[in-house]
Order: C-alpha cells, then sequence, then structure tokens
C-alpha cells in the first residue's frame, strides 16, 4: 500500500455501486465513504440491500457496476480471503470439536503463524472479550451470549482493518442483546477498527453507531448521526422507520424567512420551521413525545388541535394516548405520568382534550409519501432472487 493510501481517511468506500440480480436491483447506484475507526450501521428493512452491501464489501459477491474501495484500494474482483475485513454472522460456526482457544486461534493457525504467537493472541482476543479462564472449554458448555463472544475473538485476532457485523445479535434474547450491545460499543473502542454492521433493530443501531445508513429499496435515504436521523428525518421512509412518528399533511399557506404555515384542512394551522414553497403540498412529522396534551377544548391560533381520546396504554413512566383530530387523523401522544389530577392518566377514552406543539416539534419531510414496509417482514427479495441464480 503506498503511503497515499494509508493516509485516506476512508477504510470503506462505495462509488455508484449497483448489484442485481436477475430483474433484481438489491443495490442501486449507492455512493458510501466509511471512515476509519467509526461505528457505521446499515439499517433498514428485509429486502432493503443492507446485506447484499455487507456481502459486497466481504467479497461474497461482486458489484455489477461501480468500484469498492477497502483502505483505498481496489477491491472488485479480489477474493475474500485477500481483503483485509473479516466477518461475524449471527450463525457462530464454532468447530464443536475444538476448545474455545483454538477456536479463536484456528484463523491464524491456517495462516501458518507459529504455535506461541498464535496461542497468545487468541488469549489476548479472548481476554477482550471477557472470556478469559475459558480456554479449554468446547463451544456446547458456552451459553449463547458467550458463544457470540467467541465469534467475536476469532474474527478481531486477525487484527482486520474492518469488521464486518451481519445481524449478530439476532439469535440473542433481549437481555442478552442488551448486555452485548454495551459490550461491542465497549471492544469496538478499545481496538479502534472500524465497524460495519448490518441491523433492522432501530434502537440498536441508535444506541450503538456513531453513524447510521438508513436503506430503502436498494439505496441510502439518509445518513447521518442517530441523533440526526432521528430528530431531523429527511423523508417520510426514515422517519417512519426510525421510532414512531405522527404525520400530517396540508397546503402551505405562508411562507417567510425559514417558516411557514401549513393548513391542515380541518380548521387546524400548523406553523414550523422549514422552507417550502407557498402553495405547495407538504408532509409533516411530530414525535409523539414532542406533543403536548389538556384536557378540554380549548383552542389556540396555531399549533393546537381539538381532539377526542380513542385509547389509552401505560407504558411504565409514561402513557400513551391515541387521539383522533378534527378531520379524522388519528395522532399519538407519550406523556411522563405524574400521578396529578390533570395528568395524563386521569384521561379516558372519549374526552375532549387538546394537542399542542411547539413550532420546532414539526419536521419538513421531502420526497415520496409512501410509508416504511414492515420490518418484521420474514422475505427477502435479494435472498430469494439469490437463491434462484445458477451456483457456481
Amino acid at each position: 500500500m503506498s503511503s497515499g493510501e494509508s493516509s485516506t481517511a476512508y477504510d470503506v468506500e462505495f462509488r455508484s455501486v449497483t448489484k442485481r440480480f436477475g430483474d433484481l436491483t438489491a443495490v442501486n447506484a449507492v455512493s458510501l465513504q466509511v471512515r476509519k475507526g467509526e461505528f457505521l450501521s446499515l439499517l433498514g428493512p428485509s429486502g432493503c440491500g443492507k446485506t447484499t452491501s455487507l456481502r459486497m464489501i466481504a467479497g461474497f459477491e461482486q458489484p455489477d457496476e461501480g468500484e469498492i474501495l477497502i483502505g483505498g484500494r481496489e477491491a472488485v474482483g479480489v477474493p475474500p480471503y485477500r481483503r483485509d475485513v473479516n466477518t461475524v454472522f449471527q450463525q457462530y460456526a464454532l468447530f464443536p470439536h475444538m476448545s474455545i482457544l483454538d477456536n479463536v486461534a484456528y484463523g491464524l493457525k491456517q495462516k501458518r503463524i507459529g504455535r506461541s504467537e498464535r496461542y497468545s493472541r487468541a488469549r489476548e482476543a479472548l481476554e477482550l472479550v471477557q472470556l478469559t479462564g475459558r480456554d479449554k472449554h468446547r463451544p456446547s458448555m458456552l451459553s449463547g451470549g458467550q458463544q457470540q463472544r467467541v465469534a467475536l475473538a476469532r474474527a478481531l485476532v486477525n487484527r482486520p482493518r474492518v469488521l464486518l457485523l451481519d445481524e449478530p445479535l439476532g439469535a440473542l434474547d433481549l437481555k442478552l442483546r442488551k448486555e452485548m450491545q454495551l459490550e461491542l460499543t465497549r471492544i469496538q473502542q478499545q481496538v479502534g477498527i472500524t465497524f460495519v454492521y448490518v441491523t433492522h433493530d432501530q434502537g440498536e443501531a441508535l444506541s450503538m453507531s456513531d453513524r447510521i445508513a438508513v436503506m430503502s429499496q436498494g439505496i441510502i435515504e439518509q445518513l447521518d448521526t442517530p441523533a440526526e436521523i432521528y430528530d431531523r428525518p429527511v423523508t417520510a421512509f426514515v422517519a417512519d422507520f426510525i421510532g414512531e412518528m405522527n404525520f400530517l399533511d396540508g397546503v402551505v399557506r405562508a411562507a417567510r424567512g425559514g417558516e411557514f404555515d401549513l393548513d391542515l384542512g380541518n380548521g387546524v394551522i400548523l406553523q414550523a420551521h422549514g422552507s417550502p414553497r407557498q402553495g405547495e403540498k407538504a408532509r409533516v412529522g411530530i414525535r409523539p413525545a414532542r406533543l403536548h396534551i389538556s384536557s378540554g377544548s380549548a383552542f389556540g391560533a396555531v399549533n393546537t388541535a381539538k381532539a377526542v381520546v380513542d385509547s389509552l396504554m401505560y407504558l411504565g413512566d409514561e402513557v400513551q394516548v391515541v387521539a383522533m383530530i378534527e378531520g379524522g387523523t388519528a395522532m399519538t401522544v407519550r406523556q411522563q405520568r405524574t400521578g396529578h389530577d390533570g395528568s395524563p392518566e386521569a384521561i379516558r377514552p372519549g374526552d375532549a382534550i387538546t394537542i399542542r406543539w411547539e413550532p420546532s416539534a414539526p419536521v419538513l419531510l421531502a420526497g415520496s409519501t409512501n410509508l416504511a414496509s414492515d420490518p418484521d417482514d420474514p422475505d427477502d427479495p435479494a435472498q430469494d432472487a439469490r437463491a434462484a441464480l445458477p451456483q457456481r
């Protein structure tokens, strides 16, 4: 690697990368730059192209168009074993007849690294994942979370430039998933290796990532920090896929100085920040936690709507209220429980309430108004198309 290549700020680059499986375009002209040492998540529903993108970085798939660079070097056509990347899968694929130490050291043995060095490095990797003292155990003697740690140690022992993680926590129960999320974040910060992480779990991506690439139908809808993606989604898809969102449609009646008035057509005027054109249709999103409710049907000039409570749900410290505003639009509100008579938990279905919000709460959304597909849909069109291709 030349000095110019070694000084590149990016460990992975996609330059207009396209991948097709028959008539299906799984990844469509995607450009992406993964910075050195960052934790980047590829997030989206089944069939969005995230796993195909990861497989192209690993070398298991080759793009039909575009360039892929790893550490500044062209990687298209380079076989997986010659790429400076390692992959951790949801299936641990540990050798059941080998000890934990031998499982971790196996890759180093294949590289003909001496016994003393490979075992020394394997023990260091086990220490990193907090499995010191389990060297002689077999995989069957470990829990699912511990086996995942072994798989992680086996990938890290090779000291790759980039570690690829394909839904690695999907087989774990909720408690173990939470624990491993903390562990993965700690390990990534400790070793400083670039992590590219594939998941459909929004909470997982938000809690672990430096940046998130939200994907849909083979393209990146938005690439930014977790806070930006949650607070300022740029499309309706991102807004709907990342957390809960209330969507409101209307016509822009006034636009001035970075603010606008949106007429929802039911007597409600929404005032927000943004620069749409007067007279055009627009869609905004408001997070349930940014809405406030009070009893009665007091009515203000802007950012206020009369509503009737449809249902309530208690969520520990919060209460969720679903109410219908005039015109038949349902709005979901989440507020902290206070225990006072005027608090949300005192409201009952059928009660008249007022919903209010600040001008900073609505987010102006660009692009298509189609909402996100079901993230729990087990069907993955890319996988189906891949399976239908002739095997080589």
